[in-house]
């Protein structure tokens, strides 16, 4: 087989703090120049240390211990030039720079720690929160369904926002909820819901059942927790179940103080109040007859909207919340329940003008012709 020919490399890309080094590079030769020129009627060498300073804010601890050195030798080079030479004075000088250069290699190096140790977080948060928050499947059964998940921080990936479905007995169970709070607990509390909610999704319990069970979780957990979180007593969390026969076109849930889903029924839009709203599950013992199951009609091409909190309490920057049930209004409809959540979040967005107060999740169904799988 004969030789391949050879082929030019692609250039390689000039990192941006490489390129910026041109800015500190010319001040040590302005300050230079000014410097011989000035003569002995001004000492303007020790401004060289704005190079290294100007270098920290971009570069690493080597750019920035480079630029020390080049600042330190331009300081002599200067003396030497204008005739003065070696003097005490020059010697206090020049030490004095080396050693605020060498605080701001340092410092730069611990800032390139903790963003080290900061990325490290992250992903170590964004691991988490796909392991907890698993995305729901793009088809289940007669149903067509998008998900989204809006942090209110980039830094704060894990919030306490959760939706999980399941598929049993050719019915679609969902959850959608929000746990009070932030940070390592919630993580906690959000791993054992989705545990209780996964692990008895296939035993065949009436939704009613399936939030007594899910109750009873989260109340004797934080009863347990009480003596070691202070807060635990006043945790809880807003659930809403919904289950989707497959054949019937009707859907069935229990709001457990969570936000009313938005139901787009031939163009037109309605929120699904909940006449006997259930407490958040975690503040009592739940009872059987605590938790009613609501049903509202679901036919095919019915759009349902999910959502927390953190969407309808989204503030502008004037304090008007956003007007989720207005804003829908103006989807035309098209594109199925993937461009809904994609227009919410745009429309969200656009309206908070900054980062969300809280996260927010959103959940788009929508139902297809009746089918079994």
């Amino acid at each position: 087989m004969g030789a391949k020919p050879d082929t030019p490399e692609a250039p390689r890309a000039v990192r941006p703090s490489h390129a910026l080094l041109v800015i500190p590079l010319g001040l040590i030769i302005l300050i230079m120049i000014a410097d011989v020129f000035t003569g002995r009627s001004s000492q303007l060498g020790p401004l060289l240390i704005v190079a290294p300073a100007v270098t920290a804010s971009f570069a690493g601890p080597r750019l920035t211990g480079l630029m020390g050195a080049l600042a330190v030798a331009g300081q002599v080079l200067s003396a030497f030039a204008e005739g003065s030479g070696l003097t005490a004075g020059l010697e206090i000088q020049v030490i004095g720079l080396a050693v605020v250069s060498g605080f701001l290699v340092a410092l730069r190096a611990v800032r390139d720690l903790r963003e080290r140790q900061l990325a490290h977080t992250r992903s170590i948060a964004a691991a988490a929160q796909e392991v907890l928050i698993r995305p729901l499947p793009r088809r289940a059964g007669p149903l067509r369904i998008a998900t989204d998940y809006i942090a209110a921080e980039l830094d704060a990936r894990v919030g306490g926002d959760l939706f999980a479905a399941v598929r049993a007995d050719r019915v679609t169970r969902v959850i959608i909820g929000d746990v009070r709070g932030k940070g390592l607990p919630v993580i906690k509390d959000t791993s054992l819901l989705l545990g209780a909610f996964h692990g008895s999704a296939y035993r065949n319990l009436s939704l009613p059942h399936m939030a007594i069970h899910l109750g009873n979780a989260m109340y004797w957990n934080w009863a347990n927790a009480a003596d070691d979180d202070p807060e635990a007593d006043e945790s809880f969390v807003t659930v809403l179940l919904l289950d989707f026969p497959d054949n019937v076109g009707r859907v069935e849930t229990i709001s457990c103080g969570h936000p009313p889903p938005l139901l787009l029924h031939e163009g037109k839009i309605s929120a699904l109040d909940a006449p006997s709203p259930g407490l958040p599950l975690g503040i009592t013992v739940p009872s059987v007859d605590q938790y009613v199951v609501d049903t509202f009609s679901f036919v095919a091409g019915d759009v349902l909207l999910l959502y927390t909190d953190g969407v309808v309490e989204a503030a502008s920057p004037n304090g008007t919340f956003y007007p989720l049930l207005k804003r829908m209004a103006a989807w035309d409809g098209t594109g199925g329940p993937e461009r809904l959540v994609r227009h919410v979040h745009e429309d969200l967005l656009s309206h908070a003008r900054g980062p969300l107060g809280d996260d927010a999740a959103l959940i788009a169904i929508q139902r297809l012709a009746d089918r079994t799988e």
